[in-house]
């Protein structure tokens, strides 16, 4: 398909640059698969589940994956960024280097006295490859140490971070180190909220995808064929794939919170809709004409035109219908992306 057909024209006063407080009172844009769109909060969630049905949430924790370090090659020395966006093992991470014209491989980086890394690929697209000069929590530790909350570009460009964003861009049930941006539907939620939800019989389930920084990449190719996804490492245990087909085998529905959810458990389902433990790294894309297997609706935020993730809401209600819903959003003053409103889409109910 091409690109451009998932293009929109979005007002740059429609970009959230903060969050809203409380966060479970942000606006809920409700999209059934047919009829008019309705306008609620994230407080009336719990209206539109039954007893029984599963909410997923991706439990990923935020890091401080912003590193500025100087290029040291002799006596001469640059200043890059580096966008960390996928750790390889104890020791290394693949990142995405700014400027990186000046980069070769061997290059040594140094952050700060007695913690620097080496350049040891370097690819498309300013990616590369650093080994850095400590392991492990030590490596944990140092890049917390020098590290900055690596905001979207979409915020980034108009506002410095600051220290609310230690806290308004992470979940309340963050719990495993490992991502470089946020799953930001599940930034709604709250205590109050989740109260609600038990209150109502609600599942909540937790799978781990950490998100890396290829999200915020621009869409290059004009034609989705020659897009390619960058992996992300994610993980649902034998005990949780259980769970989770309990739910559809009583006939509930999985409802992902986020599209970072969606896309491991899509990852996961095998031909028959049984969602199979899985850890390791997913790429998938997913754009219209896909047949979903394991997720029966998604809370999400607004999207970025011509992204990835305007694709996937697409797969799940149809372009036509996502436009329309965007056209609503936008009109009724709804905030986009990782800091704005959300929405409930609840496509056609499969057998």
């Amino acid at each position: 398909m091409r690109v451009d057909s998932f293009d929109f024209d979005l007002p740059q006063d429609c970009i959230a640059l903060r969050p809203h407080h409380p966060r479970d009172e942000a606006k809920l844009l409700l999209v059934p698969p047919s009829g008019a769109f309705e306008n609620h909060r994230v407080l009336n969630l719990p209206d539109f589940l039954e007893p029984g049905d599963a909410l997923v949430f991706n439990d990923t924790r935020v890091i401080p994956a912003e590193l500025t370090g100087d290029r040291v090659r002799g006596d001469i020395r640059a200043n890059i960024h580096f966008n960390l966006h996928k750790r390889e093992d104890l020791a290394t991470w693949r990142a995405f280097a700014r400027p990186a014209k000046k980069l070769q491989l061997g290059d040594r980086i140094e952050f700060s006295e007695g913690f620097s890394a080496e350049i040891s690929e370097k690819g498309d697209a300013g990616e590369v490859c650093l080994v850095f000069s400590c392991s492990g929590p030590e490596l944990d530790q140092a890049i917390a140490s020098v590290g900055h909350i690596p905001l979207p570009p979409y915020i980034a460009s108009k506002r410095a971070e600051d220290e609310k964003d230690k806290t308004d861009y992470q979940t309340i049930y963050a719990d495993r180190d490992g991502a470089v941006a946020a799953p930001t539907a599940g930034l709604h939620f709250t205590d109050r909220l989740f109260g609600m939800l038990d209150a109502k019989g609600i599942e909540r389930h937790f799978v781990t995808l950490h998100v890396g920084a290829g999200t915020f990449l621009p869409v290059k190719a004009e034609d989705t064929d020659d897009h390619k996804m960058h992996a992300e490492w994610g993980e649902i245990t034998p005990e949780l794939a259980a769970r989770l087909n309990a739910v559809h085998a009583r006939g509930n529905r999985i409802i992902a919170v986020g599209t970072t959810s969606l896309r491991l458990l899509e990852s996961a389902a095998d031909a028959n809709h049984v969602i199979q433990p899985f850890c390791g790294d997913t790429d998938i894309f997913i754009t219209p004409g896909y047949k979903f297997r394991a997720i029966d609706g998604l809370m999400t935020n607004f999207h970025l035109p011509k992204s990835t993730l305007f694709m996937l809401v697409s797969a799940i209600m149809g372009r036509e219908r996502m436009q329309a819903a965007y056209a609503h959003a936008i009109a009724n003053g709804y905030r986009f992306y990782s800091y704005g409103d959300s929405s409930l889409l609840l496509p056609e109910k499969t057998s």
